[in-house]
């Protein structure tokens, strides 16, 4: 490919390339040797299952490796017995070197179900961080001053709030930028809340009078809610080891808007072909659900195979069919005056019930479900966007649309 084109692809769905003029330069110098150049993206094993947040930077890596460039899945075993502070309140918890190293190994497994393990080296950090001496690491601390760790948004506001930042924390984005050193990294790619660490990198590199290191920031993936990112903690994820349904299902269930984003950040379609799919949904050529299905289909198969993906979407639409939702129903737009809504509420502006308490006795009796799933919690909130299927009792249906 050309350059132009190599450009065209690393751009999709990047929120930031710094500096684009180097990584150009960069493309067309490897072009012109045959020399790949190298990619890292550095995963701390703190969980052990990955979820499709964690994909986005996997199907980036992806990508390089198809134009050619040679990747480096680093697994932060050493740095992941520090804790990345990235986004915290407070200090986190401190692993046991025997946590990392097990879920380091079922991340090495899970990973391969995207890259190509022919084409992917895997690296700790411990094989030259744990190396370091004493007086390395104080030589490392030398260069970089506490002023400019406190430039760093949630250490500037712990410091603010007197809130405990221990001397370790202040040593993460150091030996995660000293990462990019030993393996001499051409190219870096990070979430954006990784953005302050990755420019470390940089400047570590002209330091040891290395090239500094392209840096690229990928979005962090809104979960189910189509909100907040994807947390295994919040309970908006998909697991990539969930079985296949549940990964279908899961995908069946997101508004129409959010899975034009997984189609950007997670599918293999290409950016021709998602463009004239926009267009489709727009015109009304292609119903919003077809296009879903055939995300869903996609997610199954990259996880679970294509006989899997095949299988779990006769599985849905044989519930969809049993829990005799109808092909025409009521449909509503509401306006959205805060984030979140109780259903109880929604129930009752879609005319399913009289009033908000009877839509909260419904819920306690077992006879609500949204988007084909019984709700058990009579507090449950929508989140005010995209649109979701209501079901009360055997025929009561409604499709509420957020404006």
């Amino acid at each position: 490919m050309t350059v132009a084109e190599q450009l065209e692809i690393i751009k999709r769905g990047a929120v930031e390339i710094l500096v684009e003029r180097d990584l150009e330069e960069k493309l067309t110098k490897s072009l012109k040797s045959g020399v790949p150049l190298k990619i890292k993206a550095g995963f701390d094993p703190t969980a052990p299952d990955l979820h499709l947040g964690h994909t986005v930077l996997l199907h980036k890596m992806r990508q390089f490796q198809q134009l050619g460039h040679e990747i480096y899945f680093l697994i932060g075993d050493f740095t992941g017995m520090i804790g990345d502070p990235t986004g915290k309140s407070e200090t986190r918890k401190v692993l046991t070197r025997e946590d990392v190293l097990k879920n380091a190994e079922t991340y090495k497994e899970q990973v391969f179900k995207i890259l190509d393990p022919e084409k992917t080296r895997v690296v700790f950090n411990s094989e030259w961080l744990g190396k370091l001496t004493a007086s390395d690491m104080i030589g490392l601390a030398s260069k970089y001053t506490v002023a400019r760790m406190l430039e760093r948004e949630d250490f500037s506001n712990r410091f603010t709030n007197q809130l405990p930042i221990s001397i370790h924390e202040f040593m993460y984005p150091l030996v995660q930028g000293y990462d990019s050193v030993a393996l001499n990294a051409d190219v870096e790619l990070g979430g954006t809340d990784q953005k302050f660490n990755l420019l470390v990198g940089r400047e570590l590199q002209r330091e040891w009078g290395q090239l500094p290191q392209t840096v690229i920031t990928m979005p962090l993936l809104e979960g189910l809610d189509g909100v907040n990112k994807m947390s295994k903690s919040l309970g908006n994820y998909i697991g990539i080891n969930e079985p296949a349904d549940e990964i279908f299902g899961k995908i069946m269930s997101i508004s129409d808007e959010l899975m034009l984003r997984y189609y950007e950040l997670l599918s293999d379609m290409s950016l021709v072909e998602l463009q004239q799919l926009k267009g489709d949904i727009k015109t009304g050529a292609v119903h919003p659900m077809a296009a879903k299905k055939r995300l869903g289909r996609e997610m199954v198969a990259r996880y679970h195979g294509d006989n899997a993906a095949a299988e779990a979407e006769q599985n849905f639409i044989r519930r969809f069919r049993d829990n005799q939702t109808p092909d025409e129903m009521t449909e509503i737009t509401l306006l959205a005056a805060s984030d979140k809504i109780l259903l109880g509420k929604v129930l009752a502006e879609a005319g399913l019930v009289k009033s908000n308490s009877e839509g909260r006795r419904a819920i306690q009796q077992g006879g609500v479900k949204v988007n084909g799933e019984k709700v058990a919690d009579e507090n449950l909130e929508l989140v005010c966007k995209g649109d979701y299927v209501l079901q009360v009792g055997k025929r009561r249906f409604a499709r509420v649309l957020f404006g």
